[in-house]
Formats: C-alpha cells, structure tokens, sequence
C-alpha cells in the first residue's frame, strides 16, 4: 500500500512539474527559470504542509522527487520544441491534474502523521493549492486559486472524500479524492463556475 501511495505521489510531483514548465514556456524563461518554476510548482505546496506539521520535509531524505521534477521538465521541454504557443487551456489542466492528486495525498499524509480528519482537509487543500500559487508570484501572473474560478473549494472536496473513505479502503479513498477534484476542476474551467464574490454597492450605482 505504501509502495502505490509512494509512486502516486512521485506522478503527482511530476504533473505539477510540467504545469510549472510550460507556464516558463509561456514567460519565456530560460533553462534555469524553468527548474526553479517546475521545482517550485512541484513540490512547494507539499514543503509547506510539512514545515507547519512539524514533520521532516519529504524532499530531503529522497532525492527521487527531484529526478522525477527534472525527467518531467526535460520530456516536457522536448514536446514544447515542436511546438510555437501553449494555449492557456493546456496549462489550467495540468494543474487541475496536479491539484487532483495533491489534495488527495497531503491528507493521506497528514492523516498517517496523526493528525485529525479537519487538518488533514487543511493541509491537503495547502499541498494541492501553494504550489502553483508560488508558481504564479513568481511568474507575476495573479495566482489561479484567486482568480474567482472554482480552485481552491475543488481542493477541499477531494480532500474531504479521502478522509471520509479511508476508513473503507485507503485505494478507492485516494480515486474518489482525485476524480472529485479534478472533475469539478475541470467543469470549473469549461463552465466559469465560480463562489459569489464581495462588491461594492457603488458598482450599482
């Protein structure tokens, strides 16, 4: 069972490397700029979650992960060679791809270090979610969970699926979680849903 989290865990690093990668390609980084994005959109979200759990940070006793951020940036600049523009579509679902499976798997982490079903919803929400927000401050590009479309709500009902069905069976908990993430992810793009925002009353005047 921890060897299938494990390697499901290494693709979702990987996902999140190529949503990284092609925002650079999008920016017109150079190669360095391009590691530093897939790095950060990989495994940023996941360093949090650790750094506030008081738990040792994931990447730093397996150097798999950055083999697998660097394999995925490599395949996905090899791709982009052939290719002259990324439409922003390709990007929005490689990320709700990403999301999909780091929601479901910082609160299968945070659940096995201890923690409660409420902060394991918290801290899979913050796995799947800083990531790709660093991503985007760093590409100066306003952050997608703040962007009025359903993110960061699709985050927590996957994560809250896989901590009401781990109890029932750790696998079918952990496809629930992703398939409820991204499928909302993914209407949220196609459809514009989005939570009711705050204006002011002047704007009806």
């Amino acid at each position: 069972m921890d060897f299938a989290f494990y390697w499901i865990d290494l693709a979702g690093v990987a996902i999140f490397a190529v949503s990284g990668t092609l925002l650079a390609f999008r920016k017109k980084m150079d190669g360095f700029g391009v590691i530093v994005l897939a790095s950060v959109t990989a495994i940023g979200g996941g360093t949090i979650r650790d750094l506030i759990l008081g738990l040792p940070v994931f990447w730093t006793h397996d150097q798999t992960y950055f083999y697998s951020i660097l394999m995925a940036a490599c395949i996905t600049i090899i791709w982009l060679r052939y290719r002259s523009y990324i439409p922003m579509t390709t990007l929005l679902v490689a990320d709700a791809v990403g999301i999909a499976f780091f929601a479901a798997m910082g609160a299968q982490k945070t659940l096995m270090a201890g923690f409660p079903p409420f902060i394991a919803v918290i801290m899979g929400t913050i796995s799947a979610c800083f990531g790709g927000m660093l991503r985007d401050v760093l590409a100066r590009d306003v952050p997608l969970v703040l962007k009025g479309e359903l993110y960061a709500t699709t985050c927590i009902v996957g994560a809250a699926c896989y901590t009401l069905l781990v109890a029932i069976d750790p696998l079918l908990a952990l496809a629930v979680g992703m398939t409820a993430t991204l499928t909302l992810r993914l209407l949220a793009i196609r459809f514009r849903w989005s939570l009711p925002v705050f204006s002011d009353s002047q704007d009806n005047v």
